[in-house]
C-alpha cells in the first residue's frame, strides 16, 4: 500500500504522542516511561501500522489486566504500584530489542510494510518472526502473571511442583497458562488482521500468514513458562512478616532477552512461514 511518507510521519507522531500522554495521566506509565514509550511507538507505527497495532494491543491489554483486581494484588504483592505504573526500564525491557529489529526491518524494506513471504526474503521473515514472537512472549508473561495472581487455586512452583504462596517468582497456575495462550493468540491475530489493511497481499498469501496465530499462541505459553523458570531459579522471593506480603528482586531485562531468543527461534524457520 503506497503512502506519502510525510502523512505516515504525521500519523505516527499523533498516535504515539496521544497514547503516551494518555498512559501517563492514567498512571500506566510514569514520566520516563511515557517519553520512551512515545519514541518506541513512533518507530513501530512509522515502520508499519500493523507493528504499531501489535505494540498498542500488548500495552493496552497488559495495563488493563494490571489494574484488574488491584485491591487483591495490593494485599499480595508488597511492590504493587497503583495502575501498574511502569518506568523507562520496564518499557525498554518489553520493547527495546523488538524496536531494534524494527529499525533493521525498516532499512531493509525502505519503510514499506511488505507481505510476509519467506520465498522472497528469508531475512525479512526472520525479523518479523522475532518481533511478533517477542511481543507474544511478553504478553504471555504479563497476562499469566496478572491473571494467575488472582487465581482461587494455590499456585505451584515450576521447578518443584510444590504449592507456594501467590506472588512468588516461578509460581504457575492453570488460569495463568490459559491466559498466556490467549495473549499469544491475540498478538498473532492482531498482526494478521492489521496486515490485511496495511499490505496489499494476495488472498493465498494472506491465508498462509494465519500460521502466525498458532505459532504466536505457542510462543505466549512457552514465554510464560520460561519466565517462570527464570523466576524460580534466578530471582528471589520472600514474605514480609510484618506486612504479610510477598516481595522480590526482579531481573527484568535478562528475562526479556531470553524470551526473545526463544521466540525468534520458534517463529522464523522458512518451512513454517512459506507464502
Amino acid at each position: 500500500m503506497e503512502e506519502i511518507p510525510i502523512l505516515r510521519l504525521a500519523a505516527s507522531l499523533l498516535i504515539s504522542s496521544s497514547i503516551a500522554i494518555g498512559a501517563f495521566y492514567k498512571k500506566s506509565l510514569n514520566l520516563s516511561g511515557a517519553w520512551l514509550g512515545f519514541l518506541v511507538m513512533f518507530v513501530h507505527f512509522f515502520v508499519g501500522y500493523r507493528f504499531g497495532a501489535v505494540l498498542v494491543v500488548f500495552f493496552v491489554t497488559s495495563s488493563a489486566l494490571t489494574k484488574y483486581g488491584e485491591e487483591k494484588k495490593r494485599s499480595i504483592d508488597d511492590e504493587f504500584k497503583e495502575g501498574g505504573q511502569r518506568n523507562w526500564i520496564q518499557v525498554l525491557a518489553n520493547s527495546g530489542i523488538a524496536t531494534i529489529l524494527l529499525v533493521i526491518l525498516g532499512v531493509l524494506t525502505g519503510m514499506k510494510d511488505q507481505c510476509l513471504d519467506s520465498k522472497q526474503s528469508s531475512y525479512i521473515t526472520c525479523l518479523v518472526g522475532g518481533i511478533v514472537g517477542h511481543y507474544a512472549c511478553c504478553a504471555g508473561d504479563t497476562w499469566s502473571s496478572e491473571i494467575g495472581m488472582l487465581s482461587k487455586s494455590q499456585p505451584w512452583l515450576i521447578t518443584t511442583f510444590k504449592r507456594v504462596r501467590r506472588g512468588t517468582n516461578g509460581a504457575v497456575t492453570t488460569n495463568g497458562i490459559l491466559a498466556a495462550a490467549a495473549a499469544g493468540c491475540t498478538i498473532g491475530l492482531t498482526f494478521v488482521l492489521f496486515g490485511l489493511i496495511s499490505t496489499s497481499c494476495s488472498f493465498d498469501i494472506n491465508l498462509k500468514q494465519l500460521l502466525v496465530v498458532p505459532l504466536a499462541t505457542t510462543a505466549g505459553v512457552t514465554g510464560s513458562l520460561i519466565d517462570s523458570l527464570l523466576g524460580a531459579t534466578l530471582q528471589f522471593s520472600g514474605i514480609c512478616a510484618i506486612r504479610n506480603k510477598t516481595f522480590s528482586y526482579s531481573l527484568e531485562i535478562p528475562s526479556r532477552c531470553t524470551l526473545l531468543v526463544l521466540a525468534s527461534s520458534m517463529l522464523t524457520p522458512n518451512d513454517l512461514l512459506l507464502a
